[in-house]
Order: C-alpha cells, then sequence, then structure tokens
C-alpha cells in the first residue's frame, strides 16, 4: 500500500496567507487604535469631531493635515510634541494591534502577544521618551545660559542669519540625540529584564531598526526645543502617528520563539 506524499508546498503556502492576513489585520487594527487615540487628542486640543464641521472644514486645514502658517499664527494647527500625547497614541496602537492578532492569529500566540505588548510599551515607548522628556525639561531651564556660550559670526547677509541659526540648534539637538540613545539602549535592557525576572524567558533582545520607529514623536520633540513654531515641524509631527503603529504591529504579530 502507497502512502500519498504530503503537498509540502501547499502546507507552506497555505501558512504564507494566513501569516499575511494575520499581518494585514493586525495594520489596519493598530491604524484603527492610532486614529481613535488621535481623534481624541484633537478633540481635546479643541479640534471639532463633528461630521458637519469636518465637512465645511477645508481638507488642508483638518487637524492630522494642517500645518503652522507663519503668515496666520493665530491659526490652530494640532500639536503632538506633549509626551502624554504620544504615550496615549502608542498605547491605543499596541492595544489595536494586540486584539487584531487576539482574533486573526492562533490563540496559543497570545500569551506571547501580550509579552510583547509590555517590552514594546515599557522598552520602546515609555523609557526613551522618559529620558528625552526630561532632557527635555532640562534644556528649557537652562536654554539662555547654554546659549550664550554659542557662538556667532557677524550677519552680513542671509547666509550668515542661518548659520548662526544652526550654531543655536546644535545645543538642542545634541542633547535630544544623546538622551533619546541613551532612552533607546535602557529601553533595550528594561525589556531584556522583564524577559529574564518576569517571562523568565533568557532571551537577548537586540536592538532591531523598528525600535527606533516609534521614536519619530522625539524628533518633532526635537524641532520644537530648537526653533520657534514652523511648517516643518508640524509636517514632522503629522507623520507621528503612522510610526506610531509600529509597537501594534509588533505586539500584534509577535510568537513565542
Amino acid at each position: 500500500m502507497q502512502v500519498a506524499p504530503i503537498n509540502n508546498n501547499l502546507n507552506h503556502t497555505e501558512v504564507n496567507k494566513k501569516d499575511k492576513k494575520v499581518k494585514a489585520g493586525v495594520i489596519a487594527a493598530s491604524a484603527l487604535g492610532v486614529g481613535a487615540a488621535l481623534a481624541h487628542v484633537a478633540k481635546r486640543q479643541g479640534f471639532s469631531l463633528s461630521p458637519s464641521a469636518i465637512k465645511k472644514t477645508p481638507v488642508k486645514d483638518w487637524a492630522i493635515f494642517g500645518l503652522y502658517n507663519n503668515k496666520q499664527p493665530g491659526k490652530k494647527v494640532l500639536e503632538l510634541d506633549d509626551p502624554l500625547d504620544i504615550i496615549e497614541l502608542a498605547a491605543a496602537s499596541v492595544a489595536g494591534g494586540v486584539a487584531g492578532g487576539a482574533v486573526l492569529d492562533d490563540k496559543k500566540h497570545l500569551k506571547a502577544k501580550f509579552k510583547e505588548a509590555v517590552n514594546q510599551l515599557l522598552g520602546n515607548v515609555l523609557v526613551p521618551i522618559a529620558c528625552v522628556a526630561a532632557t527635555s525639561k532640562l534644556y528649557g531651564k537652562h536654554k539662555e545660559k547654554i546659549l550664550n556660550f554659542v557662538p556667532q559670526i557677524a550677519q552680513k547677509g542671509k547666509a550668515s542669519v542661518v548659520f548662526n541659526k544652526v550654531l543655536k540648534a546644535l545645543p538642542a539637538s545634541i542633547a535630544t540625540v544623546a538622551s533619546l540613545g541613551a532612552g533607546i539602549f535602557a529601553g533595550n535592557r528594561v525589556s531584556n529584564i522583564l524577559n529574564e525576572k518576569i517571562f523568565h524567558k533568557k532571551v537577548k533582545r537586540e536592538i532591531k531598526g523598528s525600535d527606533f520607529a516609534p521614536h519619530v514623536d522625539d524628533l518633532g520633540m526635537a524641532i520644537s526645543l530648537m526653533s520657534e513654531q514652523s511648517k516643518f515641524s508640524s509636517f514632522v509631527q503629522r507623520i507621528v502617528p503612522l510610526f506610531l503603529c509600529v509597537p501594534g504591529i509588533e505586539a500584534g504579530t509577535h510568537r513565542e520563539e
């Protein structure tokens, strides 16, 4: 009696299809979570969520699209440089991602997703943002004294003005990059401690490229420190929600190694 060979290619194709379905669903759920949190932040900042009000407002002036215009300094724009707003968006991303993964993926992976959610929130969001926020506050307190030590060249034309602005921006940018780097490494250490002491897993988490994605928001904070409100700083803050989908996707698609 001959036994029919197992079609491994077919099984592999089915697994790939399921994985893609899970990832697509998790991405959508994470984006939905971020979108809901973003709407809440916008409402808290005074933007109307009424469909009729939104319909009457030009698309370019919607909260998520509106940019700062120095010709209209009184124009209301959505600001995403507050650490609490960033944490709310990240938490909503993770909640959405885990929910999507719980519905679409095998139940045996659910525990791993919850563990990854904790790692993402603590290691990749809270610790780095806390480092940057503390540095920002400290810099703001001593900003004038620090800037007094920054050399300036004689202003002879537009180029010299721009050069002086760049020099003035250096202390804040250096402090922010340094604090963000320290925060990411500290967050990675926290994740490893969680794995070893709480989850009892001897798995050393290495820093990955995706670990840096949630920190685009810190770039917005840095730009806010370095200069007055500008169209560029508004643009950077507008893409923050997109990058904050990453923690939710990482948590929702995670499986035990």
